[in-house]
């Protein structure tokens, strides 16, 4: 058997000799004339589900036997595999997606991809050199994966164009439907891949540009050409902007939940009437709509629409914090949970930040907004909320004869009633040691 060293591993070490590029973490390997006894006779684990993969005694990594695969049906489960000892490395590499991808070295100069004979019948080297992102052969247009692939390539290697034939390929398998075909696992993973590459507008523009996001994503695809008021958004239009705020949140190194909460705190946009525009009134609320239907349909987890669904409703009143008053402030606290989940709530400033910096000519802008939210949770905390309870507690005792025979609905909102005064009082008086004197 011959064992080669293939995919991301040599694309990145490649890389790395003309950048600073980090190295390609996972390696993957392919095995040539080998079968699925032979490789357990070494000692190999078999893994694989769909074809054979195999994990090395020792070093746990996938090793795969070089195989070919033929579509069967429509999107992505439709494929059928095939493996023997005859399957060549090149008949293996021609069943990948980019070229840049498809490149492999023996496995003994695999210590050192970079200055290893390389094996590379498509071409993948030139296109790493030209910075060009280029489907392999026309097998591409059988995996509808794989535009969503590219896309998040175009993400992470932002200085990479798309070659114009795959650009065509592209658009005619989104007319030919295969993207509607996509299942919600496999799209919400390569999305959120691309929300944390380095410029994930990246992945939107090309995905745009094919025809897809508006198959995927069409609350996202329709703020393009929607105008807003130009004193507040200098870039005017909305999809402008939400590229500005998705940028800027891999520029601040924001979790995955923020980059999903920038790109859809805005999508209520795309709905506004006309007659109002370049207004936006309400858009928060129906943005926290939109948002429940893009959840739904690509079942995107819990931490990420919680947070994108607080950052929907109230990033318009966090941006307008510092006009507001102790008992608004702490109203706005409430409704993010800031008390109760702190930790979340310097996510939802940093969605906001990113939000108020993705603007033409904001990109350098302070935003004090967050260090006066932050200064009204701290005041907030300060109050002990069981001493507050015990408090309530100890007067309705002075008032009844047996404190035990009150019900814990009458307690309840009293008690609250009283914890939400004493954090308005700790808010206030926070602000007036802030203000001049």
């Amino acid at each position: 058997m011959d064992i080669y060293l293939v995919g991301g591993a040599v694309r990145d070490a490649l890389l790395a000799r003309d950048t600073a590029a980090a190295a390609h973490v996972d390696r993957d390997w392919v095995v040539v004339g080998a079968t699925p006894e032979a490789m357990a006779a070494q000692g190999f684990l078999p893994v694989g589900k769909d074809f054979p993969v195999f994990l090395h005694p020792q070093t746990r990594e996938e090793y795969a036997l070089a195989r070919t695969e033929r579509k069967t049906a429509p999107g992505y489960h439709g494929f059928a595999f095939h493996t023997d000892p005859g399957v060549t490395l090149e008949q293996d590499l021609a069943r990948r997606d980019l070229t840049i991808n498809a490149m492999a070295v023996a496995q003994a100069e695999s210590d050192d991809p970079a200055r290893a004979a390389l094996i590379d019948p498509y071409g993948g080297w030139s296109d790493l050199q030209n910075r060009v992102l280029r489907h392999v052969t026309g097998a591409f247009a059988e995996d509808p994966v794989r535009i969503l692939r590219l896309a998040r390539f175009a993400a992470r290697f932002p200085d990479f164009t798309v070659a114009p034939d795959t650009q065509a390929l592209m658009a005619h398998m989104v007319e030919d439907g295969e993207v509607d075909h996509l299942v919600p696992e496999r799209v919400w993973q390569e999305l959120s891949r691309g929300l944390m590459e380095q410029r994930p507008s990246r992945m939107f523009e090309v995905l745009r540009d094919c025809g897809a996001l508006v198959r995927l994503l069409p609350e996202v695809d329709r703020l393009w050409g929607v105008p807003q008021r130009a004193d507040y958004h200098p870039e005017v239009d909305t999809g402008v902007h939400l590229m500005m705020v998705l940028d800027m949140s891999a520029r601040l190194g924001a979790s995955l939940p923020v980059r999903f909460a920038c790109l859809c705190h805005d999508l209520g946009k795309g709905t506004t009437p006309a007659d109002v525009l370049p207004r936006h009134i309400d858009h928060e609320v129906r943005s926290a709509e939109l948002l429940k239907d893009v959840c739904e349909r690509w079942r995107v987890p819990r931490e990420c629409r919680e947070l994108a669904d607080v950052v929907a409703r109230e990033h318009g009143h966090i941006h307008r914090c510092e006009g507001l008053g102790a008992a608004a402030l702490l109203r706005l606290l409430e409704r993010c949970d800031a008390i109760r989940r702190p930790e979340r709530f310097d996510e939802v400033l940093l969605a906001c930040e990113c939000d108020a910096r993705g603007r033409l000519g904001f990109e350098e802008q302070a935003y004090p907004q967050r260090e006066r939210m932050q200064g009204a949770l701290r005041a907030a905390q300060t109050v002990d909320s069981g001493v507050i309870a015990r408090q309530v507690m100890q007067q309705i005792g002075r008032s009844r004869e047996n404190v035990a025979d009150l019900p814990a609905a009458d307690a309840g909102p009293r008690i609250a009633q009283a914890l939400h005064a004493a954090r308005a009082a700790a808010v206030a008086q926070a602000l007036k040691a802030e203000s001049p004197t």
